[in-house]
């Protein structure tokens, strides 16, 4: 899991910018009520309405469903129930790894219709900390590939520089942690596709 290494900043004692939190800041600003998970996934979601179409990082994205676990996490938190590390959490989620119901279309047009009929384990453990999903991210089709140009939809944008590519195949994962499009993200390893995007930034 890719986590952000953007910082957030203070303004009159209240904390900003909850799109920059890393998972560690986000989970301890949560359960000391500074701010609600809510709160931090409408700001991701303001940030990748904002930025994302000139850095290409998502393929899709899924509004509806991250709040209301968003907001059942802040219910459970109001009840002084206890959380899961990662509940609430807004991640990315590569577009290769299938979410029950939501399209894995692994940069291929071959499966632009495709709608996962089941949750790939890491999703099932996430489910079960009750982290949200904010969206699929972009990937060289089929996960083969170093640079993220080889999309079947798509190019993906370093955010540094949108003249150079962020890597791959886990481009698209690693551009939404760098632009602070997500609190962390998911990839997939396979030759270098994690290790390498991250090497990037």
């Amino acid at each position: 899991m890719m986590d952000s290494l953007r910082f957030p900043r203070y303004l009159n004692g209240t904390l900003t910018n909850l799109n920059k939190l890393t998972i560690k800041e986000f989970h301890d600003g949560l359960r000391a009520k500074r701010f609600s998970a809510r709160e931090a996934t409408e700001a991701c979601f303001r940030a990748i309405k904002e930025n994302d179409k000139k850095l290409g990082a998502f393929l899709s994205i899924n509004e509806e469903p991250a709040l209301e676990t968003a907001s059942g996490v802040d219910t459970s938190l109001a009840r002084g129930e206890e959380l899961p590390e990662l509940a609430g959490v807004p991640l990315a989620i590569k577009d290769n790894i299938a979410i029950q119901g939501f399209p894995t279309t692994a940069g291929s047009r071959i499966l632009e219709f495709y709608k996962a009929p089941y949750d790939a384990s890491v999703i099932t453990k996430l489910k079960e900390q009750r982290a949200v999903f904010l969206g699929k991210t972009n990937l060289d089709e089929f996960a083969m590939g170093s640079s993220t140009e080889n999309s079947a939809y798509q190019f993906t944008r370093n955010p540094y520089d949108p003249k150079r590519v962020p890597g791959g195949s886990s481009g698209g994962s690693a551009v939404a942690v760098a632009a602070n499009l997500a609190i962390a993200a998911l990839g997939s390893e396979t030759n270098g596709s994690v290790r390498q995007t991250a090497g990037f930034f």
